[in-house]
């Protein structure tokens, strides 16, 4: 079951602005679209759709919508 990632206003001009942007999309696909709830991800103020997780070298916090098997990423930090 694959899940489709979108992004939040916040988040999409922050991926704008990355350095190799289109690898970063790539590797979200590929680990959180494919297992949002895996990749060492955490849970968030105990909320179990609301998480976290480090992707590509940025820190990714993110909504899952299993009922539309949706990742939404709402704030995306590039590390240094």
């Amino acid at each position: 079951m694959s899940f489709r990632i979108s992004y939040a206003p916040p988040a999409d001009d922050t991926l704008a602005k990355m350095r190799g942007g289109e690898s970063f999309r790539d590797e979200m696909v590929r680990t959180l679209g494919d297992e949002p709830y895996g990749h060492a991800s955490s849970a968030v103020k105990s909320e179990r759709d609301r998480r976290e997780a480090t992707v590509a070298g940025a820190i990714v916090l993110y909504y899952v919508s299993r009922s539309v098997l949706t990742v939404t990423v709402v704030r995306l930090v590039p590390l240094p």
